[in-house]
């Protein structure tokens, strides 16, 4: 294969989000807008709507293919903010964005508040519970044919952690996603619009999260385009620290970010979610040339 330039930042959101669906040779980039008072990763920096979209135009100048516009916290212990207060925060957020030219997917649970950004231009759903938080979710986003990402879930913020119990975290994870999947094809779910996301952190300890890192090209099983947000979790934090020490700060765990997105690609995941595009950007950028130039006959652990 001849080896490709890197795109400039205005081509990598060129594509419309079925389009970069189907995007197979390179590991894509969804740059994080948290509009909310309480992400672990940010602490509320980008709460107020101008500084959202001010963050949001630095994610898409940095790179993103895709920018996640979310108005609901899901650290652990989170608690929800109400509908109209959602709405509040992301709507504004995604239309102007939209209007910037991002591919803007927004990350609810809730079908009310997916409809609004739909209707201000977002052109995917991001839904951390799979279609399973709310039961209108679903049949709407099948009834609009939206691309859809759906991620392992067992519960909400406030109690998930306490259902992280696993027989083998991989296989059960793997079996649930997958049961997942089916209902939501059967559902109406347009299975070429259809993403899985193993759901790092959610209703998982340290150990189930580096398990699940350690088999990544066994997510290729599932049928479908896997999204990874491992950036900035508690689990990379923890690296490198004495047992009972409190972990990095969530802003100084870029580098171990970095390494997991090289992870992601080089298992040929479709893209990772991120807080820190530009790091992001450049380390698979090398990852790429490194792919460009491999032979037809790739070495084991290079698995596109």
């Amino acid at each position: 294969m001849a080896p490709m330039t890197a795109p400039a930042p205005r081509d990598r959101t060129a594509l419309d989000a079925p389009t970069l669906l189907g995007v197979r040779e390179r590991t894509l980039v969804m740059g994080v807008v948290n509009v909310t008072p309480d992400s672990f990763s940010d602490g509320g920096e980008w709460f107020e709507q101008d500084a959202a979209i001010a963050h949001g135009r630095e994610v898409l100048a940095a790179g993103a293919d895709i920018v996640d516009v979310g108005g609901e916290s899901t650290r652990p212990g989170a608690a929800r903010p109400s509908v109209e207060e959602e709405l509040r925060r992301v709507v504004p957020v995604v239309s102007a964005l939209v209007g910037d030219g991002a591919v803007v997917s927004i990350d609810t649970m809730r079908v009310e508040v997916a409809r609004a950004a739909v209707d201000a231009g977002a052109a995917m759903v991001n839904d951390v519970s799979g279609g399973q938080a709310d039961p209108d979710m679903v049949p709407w986003v099948a009834a609009n044919r939206l691309p859809y990402i759906a991620m392992h879930w067992r519960g909400h913020s406030t109690d998930m952690q306490s259902r992280a119990v696993y027989d083998d975290v991989v296989e059960d994870v793997c079996r649930e996603l997958a049961s997942r999947r089916d209902d939501l094809v059967r559902a109406g779910i347009d299975e070429d619009l259809l993403v899985l996301d193993p759901g790092l952190g959610f209703a998982k300890n340290a150990d189930h999260n580096w398990a699940l890192m350690a088999a990544l090209p066994v997510l290729h099983d599932l049928g479908h385009p896997i999204l990874l947000g491992a950036s900035r979790k508690t689990f990379l934090g923890r690296l490198g620290r004495d047992e009972g020490a409190a972990p990095r700060p969530a802003s100084e765990r870029d580098v171990e970010t970095a390494a997991t997105s090289v992870m992601a690609a080089m298992a040929g995941l479709w893209c990772v979610r991120v807080h820190d595009v530009a790091s992001t950007v450049r380390v698979l950028s090398v990852v790429q040339a490194a792919l460009d130039h491999a032979p037809a006959d790739e070495p084991e652990g290079l698995d596109r």
